[in-house]
């Protein structure tokens, strides 16, 4: 088996469970050292609990790999930059941050509570910029000082935020945020011998359990197990994946995606400045674009049979 990671240091936070101990397990797999961040806390953030980033070293270690848990809130400036540094002091270095951390508190727009909004963009949305923001700045020295490194942000966003759905205001809002940092970060960190990816994973997982994946038999469920989540991330991780940047990837068991992003689509040229006189070409324009896609990121025209699992 080829080692994709031997020697670097990887950063995941939310590493502890689902999708996340996937990417801690086959990073450590894959030669890397693996600091695993995890508050361990409830599907809506409430609570502290190291024990799941602790067996997941624990797991690691009995491997013959090299780990570490971490329990800094990533969500807060300072606990972002101790997370970083510690993962410098630990190891020497860093060369690989996945930033998977996230919650849910799922509730439509009309009835969604303050809290409810601030707590799902602080977590996902502030925890993916900190982290990000820190790394990015050792990377920067590192490379003034004529020691650049092929790093690596791997980011997590959702098709809830690339492609929308019902009731989750908050969690789209934040991982089509992610989306575009992803695409930003990309531009502004190429210089320093960064890529910057995101994925938007479609898994069986503790965060998509009372959902339409639940309908799936057992064997099906091994479709959208989070290790194929998690062979994606350790390639981009590893130094095989330069020149690839700036990209959303769609990734089910059965299906692997580069995610079309933004684009201008049909144009009026010279539109009036006079509303009256808009109508008739704002609806010309918008029948002949392209639907929005469905959940599973196809044509909505094209119905449900376009399952991630065919």
């Amino acid at each position: 088996m080829t080692a994709f990671c031997t020697g670097r240091v990887a950063v995941v936070t939310g590493g502890g469970r689902g999708i996340g101990r996937e990417h801690s397990l086959i990073l450590a797999q894959h030669g890397a050292k693996v600091v695993v961040n995890d508050l361990g806390g409830s599907l809506s953030g409430e609570g502290v609990n190291g024990g799941a980033a602790a067996s997941v070293v624990q797991e690691i270690l009995a491997a013959g790999g090299e780990a570490c848990t971490d329990d800094n809130d990533i969500a807060t400036h300072a606990g972002a930059e101790l997370l970083i540094d510690g993962a410098i002091r630990t190891f020497g270095s860093l060369d690989i941050l996945i930033n998977n951390a996230g919650i849910l508190r799922d509730r439509t727009l009309v009835n969604m509570e303050e809290s409810e909004w601030d707590e799902v963009i602080r977590v996902h949305l502030k925890g993916t910029y900190g982290p990000s923001h820190f790394a990015a700045r050792y990377w920067q020295g590192e490379a003034k000082a004529g020691r650049p490194r092929q790093a690596r942000i791997i980011n997590t966003t959702s098709p809830s935020g690339i492609y929308g759905k019902f009731g989750q205001a908050n969690y789209g809002a934040a991982k089509a945020g992610i989306a575009a940092l992803t695409v930003i970060s990309a531009k502004e960190l190429g210089r320093y011998g960064v890529t910057v990816n995101a994925l938007a994973p479609v898994a069986y997982t503790r965060m998509t359990q009372g959902g339409v994946l639940d309908e799936l038999s057992l064997e099906d469920r091994q479709l959208v197990s989070p290790r194929y989540v998690a062979a994606v991330a350790c390639w981009l991780a590893s130094t095989e994946s330069d020149g690839i940047t700036g990209r959303v990837f769609d990734i089910s068991g059965r299906k692997l995606s580069v995610v079309d992003g933004w684009h201008r689509g049909p144009t009026l040229d010279h539109p009036s400045a006079q509303p009256e006189e808009l109508g008739a070409d704002i609806s010309a324009l918008v029948q002949k674009a392209r639907p929005n896609a469905s959940m599973d990121g196809f044509d909505e025209r094209l119905g449900s049979d376009r399952s991630v699992l065919a």
